[in-house]
């Protein structure tokens, strides 16, 4: 087992009620470190059970959550321990998922955006009165707590994913459970002892992990459960919105997707690649907004191609903790498996292997990739790889490029490289997707909604928009004064 350096880890368990749980008499789950393969530690199995005394450790908190002077202290208290803890907790990141510490560092920093963001949306939720009297009555509006909030958050951005969410409910005055990942729960187990030190009311944050079906089930299901938000695959997500659908939760989905990356042209073709090089091999290409499909137009493909091709032969891959690494593992075989099968179905249809190719699954880490002459039959063009690998197809003409780039059930993020305005503001207008980018790889920042279209998923985190998830608007005329 490798020593962890994390104070913030000496219990290992879940919270509910204000405090962390005797749970040793459950069955274990082992966490490993996805550069080795070695032993991080063990961590109760939890079920069912847990899950509803979780949910009523936040219901019974609902029933005086926090005003919002409170929720402002909160929110601040929470963006200054994770600024004030950021290299424990990026550490931390680094050794269960396995991506280099800067990317690690950079996470904590944009979780801790979520929180300042979030308290500038307070005032918001203040109750309004219409300045006019319809009906002869005084009319108010109020922002309430929906309802607890259940949260389910992916392996891929432990603690990112996790503050878009946590942030919008603490704001909305929802308590929450949180349902981290079996593959990386340490750095939410670490953030919890964080945040029972800063004091937080009990019951209004609360930690579960374990049988994902089981605690699933059980907060699709517990009425207490108003609020479920998700970020994970679509698959996952179509299942939770069926067993959530009799009992009318409100869902905020953050799914699948299938990036397409557009560079025509007129392109500035450092920027291009400089992008594509940045939201590629992020995460070592395991993000949903990472492009998954590039189409270049003809008259630069060529330069494009080899410019890319230099800089994928430039990289290393390695421990994330190592100094230098550019990229780590694969955060599981699974996740190999298939990057290797979408490069070979590529090569058996026809495409060429520019840079890299098949590696050593038992080393874990998957050599960065560029292929060209994708075509749309093959799986790296319809399906998500989520790995190092950079598939490009090369198109004559702007109206087949931005047909090709929309002809996706997914609709989560696009990205578009032209020095034309016009068309620019055309090329958009033109993709389905929640998130489109001009000119830059740049994904969400915590100031903005963010969300997709289609199977991508519905609703939004982040910005004002993504409070609103957590509140319900309750109007109340009043009529003349008694007495």
């Amino acid at each position: 087992m490798i020593a962890l350096a994390a104070p913030l880890l000496s219990s290992i368990s879940g919270y509910w009620a204000g405090a962390f749980q005797d749970l040793s008499a459950l069955p274990q789950l082992d966490v490993f470190d996805p550069a080795s393969g070695a032993l991080l530690a063990t961590v109760p199995q939890m079920g069912a059970l847990e899950a509803r005394l979780a949910v009523e450790s936040a219901a019974a908190r609902l029933r005086s959550p926090p005003n919002l002077p409170e929720r402002g202290r909160i929110l601040s208290n929470i963006e200054a321990g994770l600024l004030a803890e950021q290299e424990q907790f990026a550490e931390l990141i680094t050794r269960e998922n396995g991506k280099p510490l800067a990317e690690a560092r950079a996470e904590v920093a944009y979780a801790a955006g979520f929180f300042r963001d979030a308290r500038r949306h307070l005032d918001a939720l203040q109750p309004k009165t219409l300045p006019t009297r319809p009906r002869g009555l005084t009319w108010r509006v109020h922002h309430r707590p929906a309802g607890v909030a259940a949260l389910i958050t992916p392996w891929n951005f432990p603690m990112g994913m996790l503050a878009k969410k946590l942030a919008g409910a603490i704001a909305g005055g929802c308590p929450s459970v949180v349902k981290p990942s079996e593959i990386t729960p340490l750095s939410t187990i670490a953030w919890f002892a964080q945040l029972h030190a800063l004091g937080l009311p009990p019951g209004l944050v609360n930690l579960v992990f374990g049988d994902a079906a089981a605690i699933g089930k059980v907060l699709c299901s517990h009425p207490a459960v108003r609020v479920l938000s998700f970020t994970g695959s679509t698959a996952v997500g179509a299942l939770l919105s069926q067993q959530a659908a009799p009992h009318f939760k409100r869902l905020s989905l953050e799914l699948g997707g299938n990036a397409p990356f557009l560079v025509f042209e007129d392109a500035d073709l450092d920027t291009a690649v400089d992008a594509l090089m940045a939201n590629k091999f992020r995460n070592t290409g395991q993000t949903c907004v990472c492009a998954n499909r590039v189409y270049v137009a003809r008259a630069i493909a060529e330069p494009f191609v080899s410019a890319v091709a230099a800089r994928v032969r430039a990289l290393r891959a390695g421990p994330g903790m190592e100094a230098g690494v550019d990229i780590g593992p694969m955060i599981d075989a699974r996740g190999y498996a298939k990057v290797h099968s979408h490069v070979q179905d590529a090569l058996a249809m026809g495409a060429t292997l520019v840079v890299g190719g098949s590696g050593d699954p038992a080393q874990r880490f998957f050599p960065p990739t560029l292929l060209t002459g994708i075509t749309p039959t093959m799986a790296c063009a319809s399906e998500e790889t989520f790995g190092p690998v950079i598939a490009i197809s090369v198109f004559d003409d702007e109206d087949a490029m931005v047909q090709a780039a929309d002809d996706t059930p997914y609709g989560l993020a696009a990205y578009v490289f032209t020095a034309d305005r016009a068309r620019a503001d055309r090329v958009v207008a033109q993709l389905h997707f929640g998130h489109v980018a001009v000119n830059t790889g740049s994904g969400p920042t915590p100031e903005v909604p963010f969300g997709g279209f289609r199977c991508s998923g519905l609703g939004r985190e982040g910005g004002a928009e993504g409070v609103m998830e957590y509140v319900e608007l309750q109007t109340v005329p009043w009529g003349p004064a008694v007495g």
